[in-house]
């Protein structure tokens, strides 16, 4: 049973007493949701969640993976998660409701897909995985949903380029419309050579699935705690967009703007690069961080009245594909 199980049972008791135990401080850990398939599963290496735990542990974090299942390596620390071998789209999307109610997950990362794409539909595939997205937003509105382009597959990388091309600017329509997801270019983060039967990563694979979910995860603020979004300025938004791309590198630009009904005193909004991706110069800001990249306001333009909008633009270097996914934006 897991520490966080026994503390909500000892809280629960104490809470019947009236009295309020020192260890309250364990249930705030974080209940994050890794969701997908096979890939999510990770075999008995424990996939991405391994290193991924790892890394946020590191950082301090207090978070618990949760779900039916549980899987990896009986020294792993956290096991639990929704990553269900051969599943689609479709038959996540028929049972995450039952999970949502289950684990009430604060953040989801999912990575589904891919046993779509040698199935009998792989063209209504975005279709499906726009309809599983609008199924958890809605029924979890408040959740932080991180949603991946799936990896490569050594015998079917064109269906793959073609989903991972159409479910991006929808992920980010969504986005924009005020819903909690976030895309995550995975994509370019593992290569054929990481995959020995051509479709699940091998160890150094999902290491580097690991640090593209800690760099996404790191780039929007609450989504593993500690750091939620402050609203004492008022409420911002930060709206990125690719301007041009070219061999190994592109120019990007970010639009911040004041949604809310007082004068902003200043802004900083965060973004994440793919692995192997650098910031470069930047204009209208100044930044920090090279994976996960924050970006202050300049004096000249950190104070924005209601409605107002200003815009930073950087250059960015290093292999992979042109990737500039949702942004986040806080005002001090």
């Amino acid at each position: 049973m897991k520490l966080a199980k026994i503390v909500a049972g000892v809280l629960a008791a104490c809470a019947a007493l009236g009295v309020v135990p020192a260890v309250a401080e364990a249930a705030t850990a974080v209940p994050i949701m890794p969701l997908g398939d096979s890939i999510t599963q990770g075999g008995s290496i424990g996939g991405y969640r391994l290193d991924l735990g790892s890394k946020l542990r590191a950082d301090g974090r207090s978070i618990d993976f949760v779900g039916s299942l549980a899987d990896g390596p009986s020294s792993m620390p956290d096991r639990n998660h929704e990553g269900h071998p051969g599943w689609t789209i479709a038959q996540i999307d028929a049972n995450v409701s039952g999970w949502l109610s289950a684990y009430h997950p604060h953040t989801i990362l999912l990575h589904i897909g891919t046993n779509d794409m040698y199935g009998s539909d792989p063209a209504g595939a975005p279709r499906r995985l726009s309809a599983l997205v609008d199924r958890i937003t809605n029924l979890a509105p408040g959740t932080e949903l991180f949603v991946a382009t799936i990896i490569p597959i050594r015998f079917a990388d064109p269906a793959v380029r073609t989903f991972n091309a159409a479910i991006a600017p929808d992920i980010r329509a969504k986005a924009a419309a005020g819903k909690r997801v976030h895309l995550v270019d995975m994509y370019p983060s593992v290569a054929i050579a990481d995959l020995p039967d051509g479709i699940h990563p091998d160890a150094a694979g999902y290491s580097k699935m690991a640090t593209i979910w800690y760099n996404a995860l790191k780039a929007v603020p609450g989504s593993i705690g500690g750091d939620s979004q402050p609203p004492a300025g008022g409420p911002c938004t930060a709206t990125p967009r690719i301007v041009g791309t070219w061999n190994n590198g592109f120019q990007g630009e970010v639009t911040v703007a004041n949604t809310g009904t007082e004068a902003l005193d200043g802004w900083t909004a965060g973004f994440a690069l793919p692995a192997g991706q650098s910031l470069g110069q930047i204009w209208g800001g100044t930044a920090t961080g090279t994976g996960a990249v924050t970006v202050k306001n300049v004096a000249y333009n950190g104070v924005l009245a209601p409605g107002a909008t200003t815009t930073f633009g950087f250059l960015v270097s290093g292999p992979g594909t042109a990737s500039l996914d949702a942004a986040t934006c806080t005002s001090p």
